[in-house]
Parts: C-alpha cells; structure tokens; sequence
C-alpha cells in the first residue's frame, strides 16, 4: 500500500507540474508546434537519467526511485520511462529489440490514435 500511495502522489505532481509546464511553453513558445510535449519529454528523459543513475549508484533509496521514476516522471511523461528502456536495451547489446521497441512504439503509437479518430468519427 505504501508504494501505492508513492507512486500515485508522484504522479499527481507529475501531472500538475506537465499542465504547467505545457501551458508554459505555449504561452512563452509558438503554437503552432508542440513545443510542450516536445520539451517536457525531453526533460523528463534527462531526468529519468539522472534519477536512474542516482538509484544506480544507491544514493537514493528504492522508495525515492519509485517515487520520482514511477510516480513523478510517470506523471510529467511515460516518454521518459520509454527513453530508459531503450537505453536498457541498447546497454544489453540487443540492438534490434531496441529498435524494435522503439520504431513500434512511435509506429504502432501513431497508428492507434488514427485508428481511434477513425472509429469514433464511425460511431459518431
């Protein structure tokens, strides 16, 4: 229970802190890219970096990881989480699978918001 409670109030400062962030960076970047999304997940990953590393190394504690990687970063972006694993992949020499994970990820990402768009435009 304990780690569930963690992670959930990571995440909710998480959330708070991407709206902020996204809201930030529209006002102060222009619109018409998504310039939000585009920094806070390249944020988030130098972040899941530097939390990972830290965890790595037992300078924080499982407690504090799962707090600021689970709850936190899983909030502020699930990129993170994706860039991470990746990493994991390549680390292991399993150069295809990471390729794999993440060209499917991006890929198949992309293709199921098409594929929800399309089916509530049919049902709509």
């Amino acid at each position: 229970m304990r780690d569930l409670i963690l992670v959930a109030t990571g995440g909710a400062i998480g959330a708070g802190a991407r709206y902020a962030a996204g809201r930030a960076a529209t006002a102060l970047l222009s619109p018409s890219f998504p310039w939000g999304t585009f920094l806070i997940n390249v944020v988030g990953c130098f972040l899941m970096g530097l939390v990972a590393g830290f965890a790595s190394q037992g300078t924080i504690s499982p407690a504090t990881r799962l707090f600021l990687a689970t709850g936190v970063l899983g909030g502020f972006t699930t990129f993170s989480a994706f860039g991470l694993e990746t990493q994991a992949l390549l680390a292991e020499g399993r150069v295809g699978a990471a390729a794999l994970y993440a060209g499917g990820q991006v890929v198949l990402g992309v293709v199921c918001v098409l594929a929800g768009l399309f089916l509530t435009r049919r049902l709509a």
